[in-house]
């Protein structure tokens, strides 16, 4: 351990509206490795806050993710959210290979299709918006159908089915003790259904993600059986959850700055710029995710970590280090820099990416010129924020136009 280091015992529970952790600003300030406790798990582990530490520990071969399998590792839930087999818990080569196969599934031609199923859908959701009338709530209208209905359109899950699994997804997201047993049983549930459809996909292929994933190919690579039923899993996991909220932090980022909603609004040319740069400043969850190993002594910014310590990466801190980023708790849409770390780094970085991207940028383009009067209908300090998960996000936000 560290000279005379103090632990860190660290609930990573602040949900304020979308204000930066005092903690984590407190932890990232007074050092770039600390030790620390979370919530759940056995024992301590590191936390690493500064950008370039962060690129080392999600890219180095010295730091596994797969060595955490098996151990009660420090977290923030009580049931770990990923599955043994995720690719999520895989080390290189194993992940490169599950990567390369995944990747041609978000190749440009399929996301030019995803892209206009996403406007398709963005199309519908506003018409239905403005049908209902001013003011509505933008969360229930646009943030909350549209990424799960993009990712049930491209992994093509039957409308009847879509409710039940974001249920069980929203059900491993929750981060009370009470709740353990339900999220091991609707993994299970979530489970026995993707081995079922990726079964059926398998052998009668259609032009969805699904069935693009059991047909690709790398040479003689496939993704076996079990490997598809979890990829279909992390996928629908991954990619409505955190698109939803992100649409609703976005919505309430624009509506709470003027300067900025006017920027997006009179330069459409500029929206995929304000987005990232939204998506570097905004806090979008708490604490930390899945952590890695450290498979042999590694010395960080002066800390020398051992073999076997378990090491935490902050995606949030890296996003807002000084040394980085100019002005780093500031909103600058005209921010040329690094890239952000939100959708993670390295062999572990979000393969859905691009269509998150492309999400929002449609989501917001098509909201802003279909109503350009768009504002909050009630003050910024009355919208409720979501406590009980691991991400941070308005539970609710009413719109009028």
């Amino acid at each position: 351990m560290g000279s005379g280091s103090n632990v860190w015992n660290c609930p990573f529970d602040f949900a304020e509206g979308l204000e930066f952790d005092p903690q984590l600003g407190q932890l990232a300030a007074d050092g770039p490795v600390a030790r620390i406790r979370l919530p759940h798990g056995e024992g301590e582990a590191w936390l690493v806050t500064r950008y370039e530490d962060v690129r080392t520990v999600t890219s180095d071969r010295r730091f596994s993710r797969s060595a955490i399998i098996g151990r009660d590792f420090p977290r923030m839930t009580p049931e770990p959210i990923v599955q043994d087999e995720a690719i999520n818990l895989m080390d290189p080569p194993a992940s490169s290979r599950l990567r390369s196969l995944v990747s041609k599934a978000f190749a440009p031609h399929h996301l030019k299709h995803m892209r206009v199923r996403t406007q398709h859908v963005v199309d519908e959701l506003l018409d239905g918006m403005e049908a209902y009338g001013s003011p509505a709530d933008l969360v229930e209208h646009l943030a909350n159908p549209l990424p799960l209905t993009t990712i049930c359109e491209v992994l093509d899950i039957p409308e009847a089915d879509r409710a039940q699994l974001r249920a069980h997804a929203r059900t491993m997201m929750d981060v009370g003790v009470d709740n353990r047993d339900n999220a091991v049983r609707a993994k299970a549930d979530l489970r026995a259904y993707f081995a079922e459809l990726t079964a059926q996909r398998r052998m009668h292929p259609g032009d969805d993600l699904i069935s693009a994933l059991a047909t690709a190919r790398d040479g003689d690579e496939i993704l076996d059986e079990q490997e598809l039923t979890v990829m279909a899993m992390v996928l629908l996991i991954t990619g409505q959850d955190t698109t939803t909220y992100e649409i609703g932090n976005i919505a309430y980022t624009l509506l709470t700055r003027p300067d900025v909603l006017s920027v997006v609004r009179d330069r459409p040319e500029m929206l995929p710029k304000a987005i990232d740069e939204l998506l570097r400043f905004i806090p979008f969850r708490k604490g930390v995710g899945i952590p890695r190993v450290a498979t042999e002594d590694v010395e960080l910014s002066g800390v020398t970590i051992r073999a076997g310590d378990i090491v935490h990466v902050s995606y949030l801190t890296a996003n807002r280090d000084g040394e980085k980023f100019d002005r780093p708790d500031e909103l600058d849409l005209e921010r040329s820099g690094p890239p952000h770390m939100t959708f993670g780094w390295g062999g572990h970085h979000c393969l859905g990416a691009p269509l998150a991207a492309t999400e929002l940028e449609v989501a917001f383009a098509s909201l802003l010129r279909r109503f350009p009067e768009l504002r909050l209908a009630k003050p910024a300090e009355e919208v409720r924020w979501n406590t009980t998960s691991i991400w941070r996000y308005p539970l609710a936000l009413p719109v009028t136009w």
